[in-house]
């Protein structure tokens, strides 16, 4: 598996290696010793998430407060993203800095977004989508920031999403008060 170092510092690409013959194809979607080759050691995932979403909805941008935090292994089952994680942890250098990946069944991308991000994507059609985590769901200790926020300035490549009602409401980033 190739490791791309991400933009900002903690966020990484995972690119497979595919092998392809008559019958189809295979590659290896996890290995922790990818993780031990990033510095993070004792990686343990609990949760599995999948989504379906039509074309043209966004979900986003959540995280979980500390101690709850969850680190992010994401990617598309079937379909086409635009993945957006945005810096949230006070003392970085790029805080309020986001990247954007584009993850698709054919690429075979994965994104990993540690602790400290908010996390969403916007879909680019029908798309099965794939988290693993690294902690549990804990009601309460979410948080919702506005996709939209002019002062993330995130370019998401379609001015009429579909989107929640929950993520209509978020918080704006000017007044998100980060616990990173």
């Amino acid at each position: 598996m190739e490791i791309i170092k991400g933009k900002i510092e903690g966020l990484y690409i995972f690119k497979p290696k595919v092998f392809y013959d008559e019958r189809g194809y295979f590659f290896e979607s996890y290995s922790n010793k990818v993780f031990e080759e990033i510095g993070v050691k004792d990686i343990n995932f609990v949760q599995d998430n999948q989504s379906y979403s039509r074309a043209g909805v966004v979900r986003g941008l959540h995280l979980q407060n500390p101690p709850y935090g969850q680190g992010k292994l994401v990617r598309v089952v079937k379909g086409r993203v635009l993945d957006v994680a945005v810096d949230v942890r006070k003392n970085s250098p790029t805080y309020g800095q986001h990247q954007i990946v584009e993850l698709t069944d054919e690429n075979g991308l994965q994104f990993w977004i540690p602790e400290g991000f908010a996390h969403g994507f916007i879909t680019l059609e029908d798309t099965i989508f794939l988290y693993k985590c690294t902690n549990l769901y804990q009601p309460g200790e979410d948080v919702t920031i506005k996709w939209d926020d002019p002062d993330l300035n995130i370019n998401w490549s379609n001015t009429n999403p579909i989107v929640s009602s929950k993520d209509l409401i978020g918080v704006g980033f000017k007044n998100f008060k980060t616990k990173y």
